[in-house]
């Protein structure tokens, strides 16, 4: 089970590198989406392991806010409005 954990932990770590030292804007943007599905793994193997539903309730929530996120700043980076 600590495998499954040290493994988030270095996709983590690899993403929170990219975003510190990508060299676009887009890279950064994909890597903030990903490190968003990676917090959502995390919280559903954290369920799991604890047995407590409220975890998946923090995924569901994450995974809508990073989703909202992603488009608004792609919708930035192109630099489009909110409303087109």
């Amino acid at each position: 089970m600590t495998g499954y954990i040290i493994v988030l932990l270095l996709a983590s770590f690899l993403c929170l590198y990219r975003i510190a030292l990508g060299p676009t804007p887009a890279d950064r943007t994909v890597s903030i989406d990903i490190l968003g599905t990676i917090i959502v793994g995390f919280c559903a193997f954290m369920s799991i392991i604890t047995g407590r539903g409220y975890y998946l309730n923090i995924a569901i929530a994450w995974a809508l806010i990073s989703f909202v996120g992603t488009i608004a700043l792609a919708k930035f980076l192109e630099g489009r409005g909110f409303d087109e």
